[in-house]
């Protein structure tokens, strides 16, 4: 799995999540966990992770979308 994508707002990786899943590309949140455990101070980026077969792809739909940037 490659990480594509980090960030610590939930409402951008859900508007990500469905715009691989609209391409076809299966994608993953990483390190969730650990940041909901933190209690939402935003310490913990979570990953939105491909595999790796797909990670060309997955980067160009987020640049047309011009959301391929961490924050």
């Amino acid at each position: 799995m490659v990480t594509i994508i980090r960030t610590t707002n939930p409402v951008r990786l859900s508007f990500l999540q469905a715009l691989l899943r609209d391409a076809g590309i299966y994608s993953e949140v990483f390190d969730s966990n650990i940041s909901a455990l933190e209690a939402g101070i935003g310490a913990f980026p979570c990953r939105l992770v491909v595999n790796e077969e797909y990670e060309s792809v997955a980067r160009r739909v987020l640049e047309q979308a011009e959301e391929l940037h961490d924050d």
